[in-house]
């Protein structure tokens, strides 16, 4: 809306409003309104949830330490939805689509995440939504993004090729064009884009999702995670960059940079409460959110593999759950003592600030090290 208005109508009427066409300069001022967003409306939203006793139900085989923070306000996850929200349409070229899709991604698991918490809280218990109902309506809510893609790519605005992390020419497609040249193969690349999908955008989803277990653990990994993808949705989006990077030139993606601007901030200012100890949970309306929104973001910008390493921990917080429930069912022994990963370090001793700590360095590394290999090709 401020680009619009202050560049596209009022530039040619005063000349220093020229600044706001800057990418760069957007993003900075799009994180810091969302950061101040999260801080002034946190304690109205705090106070209203315990107002009307919107609080957190513990799971009952979860780690006994977490039973004092049972009633908790919860689904703090609004107020970073709408920190990200209000900067995207306030300073983001609002013509450019890949803005309109990563803010659909964002409020499509948003509002599967609210549903799913609104049950909780009805119900008092911690039961939301089964987790057949949530993986469907997840792999729906990709499905739909998968839908936007393919219109984004026939306007030419989406590339389905992949950079390749260490490999300069090496871009596989998501659609290749064997399978499209010949009708009986046709349906079969389809069926290929959306399932990758689903396995990049719900996946990532359901990471964050899962390392939601500790006082601003999630959070903290998300301003890392956050910040990386802005700079390479910008190297992605700068022709001179990318040329220089040997990565895919989207002109488009540019500009989400605003849009990874302002979740990092929110990420931010949401910690400023969230941290231990928490005054407040993002819930699955924040942890679905935003692991959406970092799936939607890699495929938008061809970074699909890399995400891999930018949300590392997340990766290893899911790659524990799977390999904990795989080996209980085909061994009947377990591998961790209590999965997610956080909890394992707990049962084994660590104090809770020790622990988020610690993932917070190590998902530090792991994105600069994702940030290093735009150079390693």
């Amino acid at each position: 809306m401020l680009y619009w208005l202050l560049f596209e109508q009022l530039y040619p009427y005063f000349s220093p409003f020229r600044v706001f066409r800057y990418v760069t300069f957007r993003t900075a001022f799009a994180s810091l309104t969302a950061l101040f967003l999260c801080l002034a409306i946190g304690p109205w939203l705090i106070a209203w949830l315990r107002r009307f006793q919107i609080g957190q139900h513990i799971r009952e085989e979860g780690p006994e330490s977490h039973r004092k923070k049972a009633g908790t306000p919860t689904m703090g996850g609004v107020l970073i939805v709408v920190s990200v929200l209000a900067p995207t349409l306030l300073w983001s070229n609002l013509s450019n689509p890949l803005i309109w899709t990563a803010l659909f991604g964002m409020l499509a698991f948003g509002a599967i995440g609210f549903w799913d918490d609104y049950l909780k809280v009805r119900r008092g218990r911690n039961l939301g939504l089964t987790g057949r109902r949530k993986f469907l309506l997840q792999c729906a809510a990709a499905g739909l993004v998968g839908a936007l893609l393919l219109a984004l790519r026939a306007a030419g605005a989406y590339s389905p090729a992949m950079n390749v992390p260490f490999f300069k020419q090496f871009r596989p497609s998501l659609l290749p064009e064997t399978l499209l040249a010949h009708p009986w193969t046709y349906p079969l690349a389809f069926v290929v884009f959306f399932f990758f999908l689903v396995l990049v955008i719900v996946g990532s989803s359901n990471a964050v999702n899962l390392t939601d277990g500790l006082d601003g653990l999630a959070i903290g990994l998300m301003v890392i995670a956050a910040g990386a993808m802005t700079v390479l949705s910008y190297t992605s989006g700068h022709a001179v960059f990318a040329r220089y990077l040997d990565l895919i030139w989207l002109p488009a993606a540019a500009e989400l940079t605003v849009f990874c601007g302002a979740m990092t901030g929110a990420s931010l200012g949401f910690l400023w409460y969230n941290a231990h100890p928490a005054e407040i949970f993002m819930g699955d309306v924040g942890s679905l959110a935003l692991g959406g929104s970092l799936g939607v973001l890699a495929v938008l910008i061809k970074q699909e593999i890399l995400l891999l390493c930018v949300g590392g921990v997340f990766v290893l917080e899911a790659l524990s759950v799977i390999l904990q429930v795989g080996s209980y069912k085909l061994r009947g022994k377990r591998i961790f003592k209590m999965a997610p990963l956080h909890h394992h370090f707990e049962a084994l001793g660590w104090q809770e600030s020790k622990i988020i700590v610690r993932f917070w360095i190590a998902g530090l590394v792991m994105a600069l090290f994702a940030l290093t290999t735009l150079k390693l090709r």
